[in-house]
């Protein structure tokens, strides 16, 4: 209006959608949207709105953290401390305020140097985790009853993760940098809230959601310090360097392998180290804990022991466990040579993962949060992962009633033996089938929503949009043309901002 001839409009402005949104590309995020408002409109996806992709989920996933604490009130209350079964009928059980005295640390023990009264001579967490554990110890105070040090040393513990889970949801948002709302898959996670304070697997979680930010952004070595701590802080981390061999294999970029790979060595010797050499016996605990463990929980080892009354000793456990997992890696390993395309880097961290969590002697409801910011990544399509979701949110009621059950006596209050079997299934049928659809979009990456949005590997580093040099299968043949790579296209958006014309569907 202002300075423009009378009759005259604004000329259309060519603008590239640089973010996507899910509210465009999938039809349960655009029916859930209804209930906040409806889609993102043109001033959420240029960016002039205070609330930003960043904003919105670092905030929600607060929020779900929160509602998460609010469910553990009934334990909070008298659960933890007065009743064996209410911790369980309530699904509020948490080993944080258990291991607090259980473990030394109300007495002022020192982590892997002392050691602990009875059976558990030494803290059985690895080292990362055992200083963050021993932090919150520091910052609990050492007067009152023992049952007011439990609840402080929970909520301290607490609002330590919270900030974890601040860290994964901006970690996720800021990997893939034209899909930021696909952290709100993390945020709003139901398994994520329940599970996120039964033990401290947020510090490793948060760590490698921090290294794949890294990856994604060509910093090999700040991923591998970061990968590194991460496995300091739990075991599993470390195994998706073996997908990342492969696909540096497929792709010639064995300079950013090394330097990864040798980053994340000097991390973890660097925190383990110390410990290693002034406290070998404690430093060993961990190791031995999880060589020793015999099957339990959630693990498709305990529903073949229970249902055929089969002796699986921990050492058979471990023996058809790694057979497995290799057995999965070589088929990892062929698919990535293989495919079409050389898949994304988050896809084969979430499938090592689940595959890693699939043969495992013990599943423990935190585990899902290993899987959860990979799952986001991996396949952010809304559908499938509710599904996944569904399947994790009916095992962690499961394994509480089942436990209800057993510690109930004669009442038997909870789930029997072949309902917790059945949950235990649910868990296992839930994600092979989210493991399915990721291996379809790797085998179709025509079918990958990701690929659809015009994107190559956006976590994918030094990969994203590097030719392959090395293939097997169809793709290594002469006469082999590549699927077509979908190119985002240019919009043009009109002066009143209305719909741009010739817009595809994102």
């Amino acid at each position: 209006m202002c300075g423009m001839p009378s009759g005259e409009t604004t000329p259309a402005v060519e603008y590239e959608p640089d973010v996507v949104r899910p509210t465009k590309e999938d039809e349960v995020a655009a029916l859930g949207s209804e209930l906040f408002g409806g889609p993102l409109g043109r001033r959420a996806l240029l960016g002039t709105s205070w609330w930003t992709p960043v904003r919105v989920v670092a905030l929600v996933a607060l929020g779900m953290f929160a509602l998460g604490m609010v469910q553990k009130l009934p334990c909070y209350d008298s659960g933890w401390f007065f009743g064996a079964s209410s911790q369980y009928t309530h699904a509020c059980y948490s080993d944080i305020p258990h291991l607090y005295q259980g473990r030394g640390f109300a007495d002022g023990l020192v982590p892997y140097f002392d050691k602990l009264p009875g059976d558990m001579d030494y803290l059985e967490y690895p080292v990362l985790t055992g200083v963050f554990m021993e932090v919150a110890a520091w910052l609990t105070p050492g007067d009152g009853s023992m049952q007011h040090q439990e609840q402080f040393y929970w909520f301290v513990n607490a609002g330590m993760l919270m900030v974890c889970a601040a860290v994964i949801a901006v970690c996720t948002v800021r990997t893939h940098r034209r899909r930021p709302w696909d952290g709100l898959l993390v945020a709003l996670a139901p398994a994520f809230a329940l599970t996120a304070t039964i033990n401290w697997d947020l510090l490793a979680v948060a760590l490698l959601a921090a290294a794949m930010l890294m990856w994604s952004r060509g910093r090999a070595l700040a991923f591998g310090v970061l990968l590194g701590l991460a496995t300091a802080a739990k075991f599993y981390p470390f195994l998706i360097l073996g997908p990342l061999l492969i696909l540096c294999w497929r792709a010639g970029r064995w300079r950013a392998y090394g330097t990864a790979l040798g980053g994340a060595v000097a991390a973890w010797l660097v925190v383990n180290v110390p410990v290693l050499l002034l406290a070998p016996d404690g430093w060993a605990k961990f190791y031995r804990f999880s060589h020793d463990r015999g099957v339990d929980f959630g693990s498709i080892f305990l529903i073949v022991s229970q249902r055929w009354n089969i002796a699986i000793s921990p050492d058979m456990a471990n023996n058809w466990a790694m057979v497995l997992m290799v057995l999965i890696c070589a088929g990892l390993t062929a698919l990535t040579l293989t495919a079409p395309r050389r898949p994304r880097f988050a896809q084969l961290a979430f499938l090592i993962i689940a595959a890693f969590i699939l043969t495992n002697k013990v599943y423990s409801p935190q585990y899902v949060l290993w899987l959860v910011p990979l799952a986001a990544l991996a396949r952010p399509r809304w559908r499938d992962f509710l599904i996944w979701q569904a399947c994790e949110v009916a095992y962690f009621l499961g394994i509480w009633m089942y436990l209800a059950y057993t510690t109930s006596g004669d009442a038997h209050k909870g789930l029997p033996t072949e309902g917790y079997q059945l949950a235990v299934a649910v868990h296992l049928l839930g994600t092979l089938y989210l493991c399915a659809v990721v291996v379809r979009d790797i085998w179709l990456p025509e079918r990958d929503v990701v690929r659809r949005s015009g994107d190559d590997d956006p976590s994918g580093g030094v990969l994203d949009g590097a030719p392959d040099v090395f293939v097997l299968g169809p793709a290594a043949r002469p006469e082999y043309e590549e699927p077509a790579r979908f190119e985002g296209p240019v919009v043009e958006w009109g002066a009143d901002g209305a719909s741009p014309a010739g817009r595809s569907s994102l």
